[in-house]
């Protein structure tokens, strides 16, 4: 017997992730347990260091590699997530890796390139750049429009240099990524981990409306899963729009999010309110419990912290499709694991 997330118990494991198994309350393994991966979802993965949050997020990358139909797009903040290209224990893991991602200037508007850049609308640079993004695609022809204005000295010089480090970054580029390039069956991996947060979240924006787009057009045939560690980075910034349309409006045309992160206080309450799958290893926070159980469903008939687990791998899944909340143990991931931290024991050893 197994049981599909998303679907129920004895559901039809076709196009479904294999897990782990279902925990009893005396600790002992019992049914498979598998996620739907036919249809859309938005899940929160939440857990404190050390207790495989991220771990997770791998297991579900190997699974979504292996499924048809679906493109996994994985953004990669801590540069952990390239090991899944690193050979596997069971069936292949299509990988593709993306070192230095980058996406099309014009996919931010004119507010959020005031906000990238810490400017204010209402300053004379902030006004400079609004009217450079209001009337260009590319950052190439942000400049000159810039240089052409007629506008005081140190305003344009300001303006100038906000968009010098923008370039700086190297995050900005007319023929980036697009949805035609992340919609293969590879889960692609985008390691964003050199980049400070704002160019990380402009990366986070651009690829999570491509997607988005992309399916509203149906210009792309397989259903996109956008999974991003380390979310709460992206809460906040101008990648937070992008996360909050597909939260609220990707169901209807089949984008599906996965957001993984060991604060769920620091991601907008939109975010945990609109999942419909909820893992959660160990947490200890008092904040991070309090924004969890503010949104704990009715059916929970005892409070989440008494249901929380206490060792590495454990999780609690609330399954909002069938109303049903489970104990579980993750399964081992078949491709190495690029998140545990360093032992200064074994680097003494060999030296």
């Amino acid at each position: 017997m197994s049981f599909v997330i998303g679907r129920g118990s004895d559901a039809d494991p076709q196009q479904a992730g294999y897990l782990g198994r279902y925990r009893a309350l005396d600790g002992s393994e019992g049914a498979t347990l598998h996620l739907d991966l036919d249809g859309p979802h938005a899940m929160l993965i939440v857990g404190k260091r050390g207790y495989g949050k991220s771990f997770t997020m791998g297991v579900l990358a190997e699974e979504l590699a292996r499924t048809p139909g679906v493109a996994p797009v994985l953004v990669d903040p801590m540069g952990v997530f390239s090991t899944l290209a690193d050979g596997t224990q069971g069936d292949p893991v299509p990988v593709e890796v993306f070192d230095s991602p980058a996406v099309s200037a014009d996919v931010l508007d004119p507010r959020s390139w005031c906000s990238l850049l810490g400017l204010s609308p209402e300053s004379g640079a902030g006004g400079l750049v609004w009217q450079a993004a209001q009337h260009s695609t590319t950052l190439a022809e942000m400049r000159p429009h810039v240089e052409d204005a007629n506008a005081p000295d140190a305003d344009t010089r300001a303006a100038l240099n906000h968009l010098a480090l923008a370039e700086s970054w190297g995050v900005f580029d007319a023929d980036g990524l697009d949805a035609g390039a992340l919609a293969s069956s590879a889960v692609s991996v985008l390691d964003v981990s050199g980049l400070d947060a704002a160019p990380m979240n402009a990366v986070c924006r651009g690829v999570g409306e491509a997607l988005y787009r992309a399916r509203v057009d149906e210009s792309i045939n397989r259903l996109p899963w956008l999974l991003l560690d380390e979310a709460h980075t992206f809460f906040g910034g101008v990648g937070e729009p992008a996360l909050h349309t597909i939260l609220t409006r990707g169901r209807a045309p089949g984008v599906s999010i996965v957001l993984a992160t060991q604060r769920p206080s620091a991601v907008s309450d939109i975010a945990i309110s609109q999942s419909d799958v909820l893992l959660s290893h160990r947490l200890t926070a008092e904040a991070d419990l309090a924004a969890l159980t503010a949104a704990q469903p009715t059916y929970m008939t005892e409070s989440l912290d008494e249901r929380l687990p206490t060792e590495p791998g454990e999780v609690i899944v609330i399954d909002d499709a069938t109303e049903t909340i489970h104990a579980a143990q993750i399964r081992l991931r078949d491709t190495p694991h690029g998140g545990e931290s360093p032992s200064a024991r074994e680097l003494a050893n060999l030296e």
